[in-house]
C-alpha cells in the first residue's frame, strides 16, 4: 500500500472506529498530517481534556498517553507503539520524592510533565516546558522542588531567581547531547540563522539562544518571525515539520543525532493496526484504576488552572 493509501485507509477507519488522533510534534510527518491534534505535551494536555470522541489514539510516548487517560478518563486511550517510552520518565519514582519531601516537607513539588502517573500522586503540580516558568511564578510558595529535569529547572531558576528552586540530577538525554561548541559550529555556517533552542537544553546552550521555548513555542516564533534563517535547538523533527510550514524560509538541525528514538519508533503502519485493533481487540490500550487517577490527576488539573 502507497503512503497517501495507507493514509486514507486511516482517516476512514478514524471515522468508522469513532476515534480522535493526537500526536506530538516529534512524530514523523506522515502522523503528523493524519492527526486530529498536534502539539507539545501542553497542547494536547488541554486537546485531551476535550475530546468528544469515544476513543483517543496517542502517537507519542507512554506518559502522554496516561496523561490523556486522566484528562479523559470514560474514554478510551490508545498508545499507538506499546514500546514507546521516555527515559526522563523512568529516572525517579514516587518512593525517591516521597523520602526527599519528608526531609524537605516545605517545599512545592513541582514535577515536569515527563513523569509517570505514580510518581505524579506525590507532586503538587505539573508542568510543562512551555508552562513551566508561568506556573512556577503562580506557586504560592517561595520553596520549590523541581523534578526530574535539571536543564528545564535551572532554566525556571534563573528566570525566577527570587525563589529558592531545589534541583535533582535528572533530564532529557536527547536535548542534553547538544553542545555548545555544536551551537557555536552551526552559527558560524549560518550567521545569519537565529538559534531557537528547547530549555531540556545544558544551561551552556540555552545561553546562546535568540529564543528558549516549548516545541510549540519554537515553531510559531520561527513562522512568525520576519527573519529567513534559523538553527533549530530541539528534535529534528522539529525542522522538518517547519521547512513544510514555510519553504521560504531555511531551517537547520543545530545537530543531525538530536533525534528521540522513542518518538520515532512510532510509525503510520502502527496508526493504521493501532486502528483496526481497536476493533478486534489488539491495541495497546491504557489502563489504570480509579484511585490512580484521581492521585496522580490532581497535579494535572493544578496545572491547566494556574496555566490557563
Amino acid at each position: 500500500m502507497k503512503l497517501h493509501e495507507l493514509q486514507e485507509e486511516i482517516l476512514r477507519l478514524k471515522k468508522e472506529t469513532n476515534t480522535v488522533i493526537l500526536a506530538h510534534s516529534y512524530q514523523a510527518r506522515e502522523i503528523v498530517e493524519i492527526a486530529d491534534f498536534t502539539g507539545d505535551s501542553y497542547k494536547l494536555s488541554v486537546d485531551a481534556k476535550g475530546v468528544k470522541a469515544d476513543n483517543i489514539l496517542f502517537c507519542g510516548v507512554h506518559f502522554m498517553a496516561e496523561t490523556a487517560k486522566m484528562l479523559a478518563p470514560q474514554k478510551r486511550v490508545f498508545l499507538a507503539n506499546k514500546n514507546a517510552g521516555c527515559p526522563m520518565a523512568e529516572q525517579m519514582d514516587a518512593e525517591l520524592i516521597s523520602a526527599v519531601k519528608e526531609q524537605d516537607p516545605e517545599r512545592t513539588v513541582v514535577a515536569y510533565i515527563n513523569t509517570t502517573a505514580k510518581l505524579k500522586t506525590v507532586c503538587d503540580v505539573c508542568v510543562t516546558s512551555s508552562s513551566a516558568v508561568k506556573i512556577v511564578r503562580a506557586i504560592d510558595n517561595d520553596k520549590i522542588l523541581f523534578i526530574p529535569d535539571c536543564n528545564l529547572g535551572d532554566y525556571v531558576k534563573r528566570s525566577i531567581p527570587d525563589k529558592d528552586i531545589k534541583l535533582m540530577n535528572g533530564g532529557c538525554p536527547t536535548h542534553a547531547k547538544i553542545t555548545a561548541k555544536e551551537v557555536k559550529t552551526a552559527k558560524a555556517e549560518h550567521p545569519n540563522a537565529l538559534f531557537l533552542v528547547h530549555p531540556e537544553c545544558q544551561p551552556s546552550v540555552v545561553a546562546l539562544a535568540d529564543y528558549v521555548g516549548s516545541t510549540s513555542g519554537i515553531m510559531d516564533y520561527a513562522m512568525k518571525s520576519d527573519k529567513k534563517e534559523f538553527i533549530i535547538g530541539t528534535e529534528t523533527s522539529i525542522a522538518e515539520h517547519l521547512q513544510y510550514e514555510c519553504p521560504e524560509k531555511k531551517f537547520y538541525p543545530v545537530t543531525k543525532d538530536i533525534v528521540c528514538h522513542n518518538m520515532k519508533i512510532t510509525t503510520l503502519p502502527d496508526v493504521y493496526n493501532s486502528l483496526v485493533g481497536i476493533t478486534d481487540g489488539s491495541a495497546f490500550e491504557i489502563i489504570m484504576d480509579s484511585e490512580l487517577i484521581s492521585k496522580a490527576r490532581r497535579c494535572i488539573d493544578e496545572m491547566i488552572r494556574l496555566g490557563g
